[in-house]
């Protein structure tokens, strides 16, 4: 199944072939993937030495999955098709610092309105569901254990889902491990076996695929990378030490940049564009601001930038990766920050390093990780 998701459209002869199995077994099993509808025949293929070969591919209306993905101020849902294909997205926003039932009960309703559409679109049966959360995850039981942006602690997510989803294989995961195998699944890091996933927004996220899979560690929480401590003296981050990385490169990083060149007296687009309120400040505006010329703007993705090399020298340094992905909000300030990365990686990473790791775009960017969540069904079935 996963040689035809990659290879469609393929035909029997080819899988066998690419196998090792013989005809008659790739026959037999491509059958039961027909007759269970995961599996369909996409037309004939002529022209070549011998019998016309029957082609197949992946069967988009095998079923929908759902991904849905809790941040600091907002939760997402999509749905896809088993192509995938995304049929269904909304987003909610959300109050800070909102109590853990209300959220979850928001969460609950937006998932029963993605089900209720996907049915009445005849997307066929519900695969699967996922939810990708910003912090320490047991993965193996699906329970938040802390997620110190979110301000929460001991939350039996996989449970409370199931208690309103039954019959449903259910994943509950870290958001940045989410998007690395959304990436590795579905885009830059396709078919790249070790590299690594930054995941940049309120706070910085981390993911480490190795061979093919998520790095997890001893206990399942490898990956806090946005939690190495860079300063011992910095500011307090919201695990409780000092000069964590995400105090220096995550989007509350970035206001605080401009907030302080603002306050010092610098001149800036970004007081207009706030009327004063730089409570009001927002990833977006920056870039805007920034792509005008805006000094204030530009000085402060700049330091967000040099930190950012910083640290992903040094991971490449220790981990020595194929390819770094970044994406998060962040990501949305790209073009501002690759250049100053790819000049910084130079100096500080080791030259047999630097001349294999590159440092590249996800794919999908803000949606990654709910993308992730749609490859990870899609693991857990294939």
């Amino acid at each position: 199944m996963n040689h035809i998701r990659e290879e469609a459209p393929v035909s029997r002869t080819d899988l066998a072939v690419t196998t090792g199995l013989n005809k008659t077994t790739v026959s037999s099993l491509v059958n039961e993937l027909i007759l269970d509808e995961f599996v369909r025949e996409v037309g004939i293929r002529s022209g070549e030495i011998g019998r016309p070969r029957v082609m197949l591919s992946i069967n988009p209306k095998a079923g929908f999955i759902l991904s849905a993905e809790i941040g600091v101020d907002f939760i997402l849902v999509i749905a896809t098709d088993f192509e995938p294909k995304v049929v269904y997205q909304f987003s909610q926003e959300l109050t800070l610092n909102e109590e853990v039932d209300i959220v979850i009960n928001k969460l609950i309703e937006l998932i029963q309105g993605a089900v209720e559409f996907c049915e009445a679109q005849g997307e066929g049966k519900l695969l699967g569901l996922a939810l990708g959360v910003p912090g320490l995850v047991d993965f193996t039981v699906g329970r938040l254990l802390f997620a110190p942006n979110l301000g929460w602690r001991d939350v039996p997510l996989r449970k409370i889902l199931q208690n309103h989803f039954e019959n449903i294989h259910i994943t509950v995961d870290n958001e940045a491990n989410m998007a690395a195998l959304g990436e590795y699944y579905f885009g830059s890091a396709y078919k790249v076996d070790d590299f690594l996933y930054l995941s940049s927004g309120v706070g910085l996220g981390g993911g480490i695929v190795r061979q093919g899979r998520l790095f997890r560690g001893v206990k399942g929480m490898a990956g806090e990378i946005g939690h190495i401590i860079m300063d011992p003296d910095g500011i307090l981050c919201g695990c409780g030490n000092r000069g964590c990385w995400e105090t220096q490169v995550s989007q509350k990083a970035l206001f605080r940049y401009v907030k302080e060149m603002i306050n010092a007296g610098a001149e800036s687009l970004l007081n207009d564009v706030t009327d004063g309120d730089l409570m009001q400040l927002s990833v977006d505006k920056i870039v805007e601001a920034a792509k005008l010329g805006d000094r204030v703007a530009l000085d402060a993705l700049t330091q967000v930038a040099h930190h950012l090399a910083i640290g992903i020298a040094s991971l490449i340094n220790v981990l020595n990766p194929q390819l770094v992905v970044f994406g998060g909000i962040l990501s949305a300030a790209w073009e501002f920050i690759k250049p100053v990365l790819d000049q910084d990686l130079q100096v500080r990473s080791l030259l047999w390093e630097r001349q294999k790791t590159e440092v590249v775009l996800a794919k999908h960017q803000v949606n990654a990780c709910v993308m992730g969540g749609v490859a990870t069904v899609y693991q857990e079935i294939i």
